[in-house]
């Protein structure tokens, strides 16, 4: 075995969003540990970053559902070659699929090592098992983990690896504030939202993410006479402009304008949750994660979130006292009143954390190449 390894991964585009954003941590972890990093994707706002960091891009559009996309099979094969890669983690299905026939073109002492990691619970069928057949498979949560042992019974067991996501205690530090200048300029651009007890729901403005059950909240917790103002931060998704009207709507038709504010998509959500009482995960649909979770409670902000999925597993850890049950507003009422008026204490994350997720998945690369190179 090489001691430096050329570790390609492999995913659809680098736009932002949380298969990005490991891909990224997972590249700056192998440079500074002395190996090389590529990234194939079709290119994004995070390929300059990625870049700056000591990794290489490769551009190649290996993220369309389209048959035409089966052009880039060959393309793919020769970069394996020519690069001389050791390792490829592929992060979705269709690169995935794409690597499949890539590799069916390769003798097999000139195939690299396949690794994948599971990000999301995915509809069950022979597309999406594509995503089990590597020599690792990383469950990022033990949500997802339960979900491959359970649906995909022909994935050895001994293949599967638990590793979390996890947040950097540097970049999310316990007690942090942030500066007075920026209170100032948040406030002066959500006036409302001052001298409130305030309530954020992250993430983009998709069906899934709860925001009507927020905005009852809201509402319930207004009539009780509590001083907060709830902020919905996240972008508009622009395939779901009618969506985001229909929730716009919903707070006018309640008389909640001066109580819920809209921020866009934003780049400071550490200082927002920082300056926050309290942070709310409330989809509909299991996560197979939930970063947003980690991040705030890393800070010390409370979190509560339903029930279920990798927000419930991360609040069982965490924060049990933010669990609350799907789809039951008196109880996500009484729970968030319950810790609005006596926080409980929240401790240290030792458990999500960035290096634990890195360490573990270098690790692995490494043991892969002990057996296999």
């Amino acid at each position: 075995m090489a001691d430096r390894l050329t570790v390609l991964q492999l995913l659809p585009a680098l736009e932002g969003g949380g298969v990005e954003r490991g891909t990224l941590e997972i590249a700056r972890a192998l440079v500074a540990a002395g190996h090389r990093s590529l990234v194939i994707s079709a290119g994004g706002c995070l390929v300059a970053q990625l870049e700056t960091e000591g990794s290489e891009h490769i551009p190649l559009p290996v993220g369309r559902k389209h048959p035409a996309n089966l052009l880039q099979v060959r393309p793919l094969r020769r970069l394996l070659i020519d690069e001389g890669v050791d390792i490829v983690h592929v992060r979705s299905r269709v690169p995935a699929w794409l690597l499949e026939l890539a590799l069916r073109g390769l003798p097999s002492h000139r195939r690299p090592i396949r690794v994948s990691t599971v990000h999301g619970l995915y509809s069950v069928s022979r597309y999406s098992a594509i995503m089990t057949r590597g020599k690792a498979v990383i469950a990022v949560s033990e949500t997802i983990h339960d979900y491959i042992r359970r649906h995909y019974p022909e994935c050895p067991p001994e293949r599967i690896h638990l590793i979390p996501r996890g947040v950097d205690p540097a970049e999310f530090p316990r007690g942090y504030q942030p500066p007075e200048a920026w209170r100032q300029d948040f406030f002066a651009q959500f006036p409302a939202a001052r001298d409130c007890r305030l309530l954020v729901l992250p993430g983009r403005l998709t069906r899934l993410k709860g925001h009507h059950d927020f905005i009852g909240l809201i509402k319930a917790l207004i009539a009780e006479g509590r001083p907060v103002h709830g902020l919905i931060v996240g972008g508009e998704d622009p395939r779901r402009h009618a969506y985001a009207e229909e929730l716009r709507q919903a707070v006018r038709e309640r008389g909640l304008g001066q109580h819920i504010s809209f921020t866009g998509a934003r780049s400071d959500i550490r200082e927002i949750y920082a300056i926050s009482d309290l942070v709310l995960s409330l989809s509909t649909k299991p996560e197979s994660f939930g970063r947003t979770v980690v991040e705030a409670l890393s800070l010390g902000i409370p979190v509560v979130g339903y029930d279920h999925g990798g927000v419930g597993e991360i609040l069982a850890h965490l924060f049990p006292a933010g669990r609350t049950p799907l789809g039951d507003p008196d109880a996500l009422r009484y729970t968030v009143g319950a810790i609005l008026d006596d926080p409980p204490e929240i401790p240290e994350n030792q458990h999500y954390t960035l290096q634990a997720m890195t360490g573990r998945t270098l690790t692995i690369y490494r043991t892969l190449a002990t057996q296999y190179l």
